[in-house]
C-alpha cells in the first residue's frame, strides 16, 4: 500500500530538519575546538615563539643561535658557489638548457651577482637561436628565450655599470637577432668609453650605425678599425664594409 503524498513530504521535511540540526551541532563543536586550540597556542606558545620585546633580548637571542645562523650562511654561500660552478661547466660542454636550470638555483642564493645574470643571458640567447622559425609557425620558445637573454643582460649591467661582456652581448642581440639597432648604440658607445680599442665592439657598433642610416659615423668607425688592427683579414673586412657604406652615403 502506497503512502499518501502528504505523508512522504512530511517525512522528507523531518529528515531535512534533523540533518540540519546535526550539521549545525557538528559545526558548533568544531568551531569551539578551533577557538580552544587557538587559546592554547596563545597562552602556552607566547613565551616560546614570540619575538623578543627589547634590544637586549634580541641580542641575547641572536647570540644563543649564532652558531646555527653561521652554519646557514655558510651553507647558502656554498650553494651559490656550487650552482655557479656547475652552470659554467655545463656551458663549456654546450649544455645550455641544463645550465639555465643551474643558474636559476645560483641566482636564488646570490641574486646580485652580475656574472650569474650574464651567463643566464648567454645560455638563453644560444638556446633561442636553436629554435627554428618554420614557415607559418610562431615559435614561442624562441621569443621567450630572447626575452630572457635581454632581461638577464640588462640586469647584469644594472648591477655593474662597467661590466662589459653583457653590454657587448646585448649589442649583438639587438643588432643581429632582434633588429633593434637603435637600442644597441648606447650600450656599445658605453663599452667604447671604458675600453676604447675593442675592435669587435666597433664592428657591431658600425653595423648598428649603418642600420639606422648613420653612414658617416659607421665610416669613421671602419677608418678607426683599419688604423688600429694588425690583422690583415680584419683590415680587409673593414675596408670592404667601408666601401659598401660609402655607396649608400653617396648613392
Amino acid at each position: 500500500m502506497k503512502a499518501k503524498p502528504s505523508t512522504v513530504i512530511k517525512f522528507i521535511l523531518f529528515i531535512t530538519v534533523v540533518s540540519a540540526a546535526i550539521t549545525a551541532t557538528m559545526l558548533t563543536q568544531r568551531n569551539r575546538r578551533v577557538r580552544e586550540f587557538a587559546d592554547y597556542i596563545i597562552s602556552h606558545g607566547e613565551s616560546r615563539w614570540a619575538a623578543p620585546d627589547s634590544v637586549r633580548q634580541l641580542r641575547a637571542s641572536i647570540a644563543a643561535n649564532e652558531r646555527r645562523i653561521e652554519r646557514h650562511v655558510q651553507y647558502a654561500a656554498r650553494g651559490a658557489h656550487y650552482w655557479k660552478l656547475l652552470a659554467i661547466r655545463l656551458q663549456q660542454r654546450g649544455l645550455h638548457g641544463e645550465a639555465l636550470g643551474a643558474l636559476q638555483r645560483a641566482i636564488f642564493y646570490a641574486p646580485e651577482d652580475p656574472m650569474l645574470h650574464f651567463y643566464t643571458g648567454l645560455s638563453a640567447a644560444i638556446l633561442a637561436r636553436s629554435f627554428h622559425l618554420f614557415p607559418g609557425i610562431v615559435n614561442t620558445d624562441r621569443i621567450l628565450h630572447f626575452e630572457l637573454a635581454e632581461s638577464a643582460f640588462l640586469r647584469a649591467i644594472d648591477l655593474d655599470d662597467r661590466y662589459l661582456r653583457p653590454r657587448f652581448s646585448l649589442g649583438v642581440l639587438y643588432v643581429f637577432e632582434l633588429d633593434r639597432p637603435e637600442e644597441a648604440i648606447p650600450h656599445l658607445l658605453r663599452y667604447l668609453e671604458i675600453s676604447r680599442n675593442s675592435i669587435d665592439t666597433m664592428f657591431v657598433l658600425a653595423r648598428a650605425f649603418f642600420m639606422v642610416g648613420m653612414f658617416r659615423e659607421a665610416i669613421e668607425l671602419y677608418d678607426r678599425i683599419i688604423v688600429l688592427t694588425s690583422n690583415d683579414q680584419t683590415r680587409l673586412e673593414a675596408q670592404r664594409n667601408r666601401f659598401i657604406v660609402l655607396g649608400y652615403l653617396h648613392g
